[in-house]
């Protein structure tokens, strides 16, 4: 049985202020090709459909569009709910479009749906974790103590009634580990990892475990048991790491073979440095191709001084200029004034503004008026028991 996994398709993106659509539905459109041509049995999707849990209405006109294709080509397609997505709105309808091959996992309600689907070897089974947190677990199992999401991913498993005999695939969308080691994330992931970890070892069962929530292609632990990575490049930080899809092919009970298929997509994202006069002089301009003017572009200029205008100079080559930045003596002076600004005023915050601080670069977004009111409570109470 031959299996495609892609996970964080985040649908309706922007970056940089650049909507993402047309370069999201560019890559559907290469991912049905290669359900056609490599003869895959099943579409996993292993989370963050959307990029937010209220998405626009483009953004479900382009996944409506994908799930119906992916149903005409008589591929099954099974996929789980993301911390992006809102479980309720990807399981709308999920009975209707189980019927044309399309399983979405449920609202979890305390037990974890599974798929059964069959090859020459027998059935294989899918097992549809949605993205879970302690919190969720929690009311299902009041009679054991979770304290962290291992624990909470570990009584979840063990709940499965998984038949050992038989092949087993796990779909999830969480923070996966392996031991103490954290799998390779993009600068705008740092804020992964800590409490939200579940270790890869809850996972032992399966015989591959399809994983999404980072963005980087990688293993984690042991081959069968691995991330897909973003179908695009959404930051800066991932120029250097290309995408691909795991293509894994189960063959009888404890043969998997994996094979990683490039995806190219329709504007690769690059970073390139030099003086602004450099960039965009009568020779580099010659050598350029359509997809180098196109490409989305981080640039780091070198000169002493910020040109003025860079950003219509640049874009009047490259049309999808993202961001600038600075390489220079001066900047690398202003980054140390910047850094010792910053530690200065921390000091100078109260201890409510350093919590709203560090909950909004937890969360991305800031208090609410209620949840403020609450943190100051706490530490007056805090205050008073001392």
């Amino acid at each position: 049985m031959r299996l495609l996994h892609i996970s964080d398709l985040h649908i309706g993106k922007q970056v940089n202020e650049f909507p993402m659509l047309d370069d999201q539905r560019f890559m559907l459109e290469r991912i049905l090709d290669i359900i056609r041509t490599r003869k895959v049995d099943a579409l996993l999707i292993a989370g963050d459909i959307y990029d937010r849990s209220a998405p626009s209405a483009d953004a479900v006109a382009c996944v409506d569009w994908f799930l119906s294709a992916v149903a005409k080509t008589g591929v099954a397609c099974i996929a789980v709910p993301g911390n992006h997505d809102s479980a309720e709105r990807v399981a709308y309808a999920s009975g209707l479009l189980a019927e044309n091959g399309v399983h979405l996992a449920p609202v979890y309600n305390g037990e974890i749906a599974h798929i059964g689907l069959e090859d020459e070897h027998g059935p294989v089974v899918f097992w549809l974790f949605p993205f879970l947190k302690p919190a969720i677990v929690r009311p299902f199992f009041p009679n054991e103590e979770i304290a962290t999401y291992t624990d909470a991913l570990r009584l979840v498993v063990d709940s499965c009634p998984l038949d050992s005999t038989m092949r087993n695939v796990a779909l999830t969308h969480q923070f996966v580990t392996y031991g103490g080691t954290q799998p390779d994330r993009t600068d705008s992931e740092l804020s992964l990892g800590g409490v939200d970890n579940v270790d890869v070892g809850v996972f032992d069962a399966f015989d591959y475990v399809a994983i999404g929530h980072v963005h980087r292609p990688q293993r984690i632990g042991r081959d069968t048991a691995r991330y897909s990575g973003s179908l695009l490049k959404y930051s800066a930080s991932e120029v250097d790491h290309p995408k691909s899809a795991p293509l894994v092919t189960l063959g009888e009970k404890g043969s998997v073979d994996i094979e990683l298929i490039p995806l190219e997509p329709l504007h690769d994202m690059r970073r390139i440095r030099g003086p602004l006069a450099d960039l965009v002089s009568d020779e580099t301009v010659a050598e350029l191709s359509q997809s180098d003017r196109e490409n989305y572009l981080h640039v780091v200029l070198t000169d002493a001084f910020p040109p003025v205008d860079a950003l219509s100079t640049l874009r009047s080559v490259y049309q999808n200029v993202m961001s600038i930045s600075y390489d220079n003596a001066r900047s690398e002076s202003d980054a140390a004034y910047d850094a010792e600004e910053e530690e200065n005023a921390l000091e100078r915050l109260s201890p409510i503004e350093l919590f709203a601080r560090f909950y909004e670069s937890q969360n991305g977004k800031p208090l609410t008026q209620n949840q403020n009111k609450l943190a100051v409570n706490a530490l007056e109470n805090n205050e008073e028991d001392r």
